[in-house]
């Protein structure tokens, strides 16, 4: 299993305002070899927040076709240039994308 972490730096106080956005229902749920995806937000950060937003994937291959697929690309996508709506500012202020191999796992034992 692979775990693609983006790990998104915004102003502070973004963080738990974003976050419920990684994890609507769509079409991800939908895609072979996804897993889920977590989003944990980093603790004790002064100058900004920090999202990171877990997928987990059964193979990079399934990775690599969600980040391909259309599905993706209307997920991403920003707002209509053309819209009424006065454009906002972005919280962003940054972001890098780590991808790791789970190696190791242990589970707890139930209670008995």
């Amino acid at each position: 299993m692979f775990i693609v972490t983006n790990k998104i730096k915004t102003k502070p106080g973004f963080a738990e305002k974003m976050a419920p956005n990684f994890t609507k229902p769509g079409a991800l749920q939908q895609m072979e070899g996804f897993v889920k995806v977590e989003v944990t937000i980093t603790q004790n950060l002064t100058e900004y927040d920090e999202l990171n937003v877990n997928m987990y994937w059964e193979n990079l291959e399934n990775f690599e076709a969600w980040k391909n697929s259309d599905a993706f690309k209307e997920s991403h996508k920003r707002p209509n240039s053309e819209s009424k709506v006065a454009p906002q500012e972005s919280p962003l202020l940054g972001s890098e994308l780590v991808i790791t191999k789970v190696a190791s796992t242990i589970e707890a034992i139930p209670a008995k």
